[in-house]
């Protein structure tokens, strides 16, 4: 004869709220503390915004005073060109490696990236210098994305390595040369110190610069960059750390 137990227990419930209210009178966890609900007007929604600008690697201060980004780590093939001096140059490179990405310099003066080497003290796989064309391939990945810095003088040859996912590629013009005119175009950005007023035409002309902006590239202070994506401007002043400034000096446009 089947036995019926009163006292047993009950079938579970079958809504899932009911279930979970269970499981926590049951000692599957506490129930937390009851606040009203917060809620705020349209006014106050404004105050939540947060001073956060783009991931990368702060390269200076804007006419605002506030931090500039440079997003060098990106998956996407990103070129960079500098038109400017060797000493803002290894600022960014400083920055880039300080943020995890290995820097491979491909240059014809080794001896002047040599005491960044030193001074990072991590080997290769933070900063290595090789000679120009000799820039083995880097294997650059999201968990290890790479910069490749072209220090190769007025006329740098095609590189071997390119930019290409998680690997940007920097490249150095001390002055305009004839090769600009090709850089300024396959490059995503380009940044531009004090040049000489016909430079600064030609630049003018090349980027599609306002006329404001070129009577002001002759007059730029040492670590002063215009920086131009597009349509996008930004004059950023690079100001040095104390140990970069140990190391590399006060800012200067001439090497």
């Amino acid at each position: 004869m089947a036995v019926t137990n009163p006292t047993g227990p009950a079938a579970p419930p079958s809504d899932p709220g009911d279930r979970f209210r269970v499981a926590l009178r049951s000692g599957f966890g506490l129930l937390g503390p009851r606040h009203r609900r917060h809620a705020l007007s349209v006014e106050e929604v404004d105050a939540l915004a947060l001073p956060i600008g783009d991931d990368g690697v702060v390269i200076g201060v804007d006419a605002q005073g506030q931090p500039s980004v440079l997003g060098i780590n990106r998956p996407t093939a990103y070129d960079v060109l500098l038109i400017g001096g060797l000493w803002t140059a290894q600022v960014i490179a400083l920055r880039a490696a300080a943020t995890g990405a290995r820097v491979a310099v491909e240059t014809g003066r080794a001896a002047a990236w040599a005491q960044l080497v030193e001074a990072l003290g991590v080997g290769p796989s933070g900063m290595s210098v090789h000679d120009v064309g000799r820039v083995p391939p880097q294997g650059a990945s999201a968990g290890s994305p790479v910069l490749v810095v072209r220090d190769c003088g007025m006329r740098p040859p095609r590189g071997r390595v390119v930019s290409g996912p998680w690997q940007s590629v920097l490249t150095l013009l001390p002055y305009l040369s004839p090769v600009a005119p090709r850089l300024i175009r396959q490059a995503r950005l380009v940044g531009v110190q004090r040049v000489s007023p016909d430079e600064a035409v030609q630049i003018g002309r090349s980027v599609g610069l306002p006329r404001g902006d070129v009577e002001a590239l002759p007059t730029l202070a040492d670590g002063v960059t215009l920086w131009c994506a597009d349509r996008d401007r930004q004059y950023v002043m690079t100001q040095a750390t104390d140990p970069e400034t140990g190391l590399l000096g006060t800012a200067r446009r001439m090497d």
